[in-house]
Order: structure tokens, then C-alpha cells, then sequence
């Protein structure tokens, strides 16, 4: 059993992760600004506070995975929110941040270009992609602290567990159907999958449904 806290608990996929890591047995502390959003709290805690207020108390878990999502033009937390993880967590030897990310970072060639500067890719989502593109680059940059980061596939919807998952790197892959898609609920077994048995330490990974 492991010791895991849930920032953005109360999320789309935050909450898939809270259930997943409930499910299979570990110690699990939902933060979150407001409480009465979480559904069901049994056997879990819960930890009522800004994230932006976080500090030392992270360092007694073995896992903390960011789930955080912010709104519509405040897309700058994002950065903001993994500075201020990377400062206190780097502290401690024994913690892990797991950074839930997204797929516009994703490489679409080995030039090195990004899904999120292709002409398609859609207007309204760029400045979310961009500013969890930059936790990658602030995670990548830093030296003390120990992180994982996993990118969705481009389709991230709550859906089924199913199970049937294909991993990657740093690359956008897509399934037989020509399909990037993952459910919510098959990533947050990969990422749970992932903090039990670590094979992407200090790295990005991606995943999709097969």
C-alpha cells in the first residue's frame, strides 16, 4: 500500500484516479478547494486547500499526482502550479510527482515538432496545450526532483476501463483505426499501473486505447 495524494481530486481525471488508486487498495488523500464536490469520500481523506498553498505536507506522501486543470484563460497556472511543486517536492527523496499532461506536446516527426504547432490543431485548445507543454520543459529542467509525465492520447474523454492500452514515448501514436484516443478511466489504471512499478522515472510516456 502506498501513500498517494490527488491534486484536482474532484476533476474528470482526477477523480478517475482517486477511484483507481482507492480501488486497488492504497492510502489516498483528495485535495481540493471544496469538499462537498467530492461524491464519495469513503475510505479516502481528504485534504481541504489551495493549491497554490501546498507546502511541506506533500512530502509525506509516496506519490502526488497533478491533476490540476484550470480554467479558460488562466491556462499561466499550470506553469505556476508545477514551479511551486517542483520547489517543495524537490525536498524529498522519497516523493514522486506525477504530472497528469496533455498531448500537444507530443512529438509528429523527428524534426521535433510538436501536435500543438500543426496547422490543424484546433485554436481553442492552444494555449492549454501550450502551458502543459511548458511543465514538461520545467520538469525536464530540473535535476533534484523525481517525475513522471503522461500525455492522453488527442481524445481524452471519461469512458470504460477497458484494459486494452499501447504505450509510448515522446511520440503521438495512433491505434489501427488511425484513432488517438484514451479513456479516462484506462489512463488512470496506466498511470496507477505506473506509480506501482516505475519504468518511466524522470520521463514522459503517452498511452491510447487499442
Amino acid at each position: 500500500m502506498m501513500k498517494i495524494a490527488v491534486i484536482g481530486a474532484t476533476g474528470r481525471a482526477g477523480s478517475r484516479i482517486v477511484a483507481e488508486a482507492k480501488d486497488r487498495g492504497h492510502e489516498v488523500t483528495a485535495i481540493v478547494r471544496d469538499a462537498t464536490k467530492i461524491s464519495n469520500a469513503d475510505g479516502i481523506s481528504v485534504l481541504v486547500k489551495d493549491v497554490f498553498e501546498l507546502g511541506s505536507e506533500l512530502n509525506a506522501f509516496d506519490a502526488v499526482v497533478n491533476a490540476f486543470s484550470a480554467r479558460q484563460g488562466f491556462e499561466h497556472q499550470h506553469v505556476e502550479l508545477i514551479n511551486h511543486l517542483i520547489r517543495i517536492l524537490k525536498q524529498s527523496n522519497d516523493t514522486t510527482l506525477y504530472n497528469v499532461g496533455g498531448a500537444g506536446s507530443l512529438l509528429v516527426d523527428e524534426k521535433g515538432t510538436r501536435l500543438l504547432d500543426t496547422p490543424k490543431f484546433p485554436p481553442l485548445f492552444y494555449p492549454t496545450a501550450k502551458a502543459q507543454s511548458d511543465q514538461l520543459d520545467a520538469l525536464r529542467g530540473e535535476k533534484e526532483l523525481k517525475w513522471t509525465y503522461l500525455s492522453p492520447a488527442a481524445l481524452f474523454e471519461p469512458g470504460e476501463k477497458t484494459g486494452k492500452v499501447q504505450l509510448g514515448q515522446d511520440h503521438f501514436i495512433m491505434n489501427e483505426q488511425h484513432q488517438s484516443k484514451i479513456s479516462m478511466e484506462d489512463y488512470a489504471a496506466v498511470l496507477l499501473d505506473e506509480i506501482e512499478n516505475p519504468q518511466f522515472l524522470n520521463r514522459r510516456f503517452t498511452a491510447i486505447n487499442v
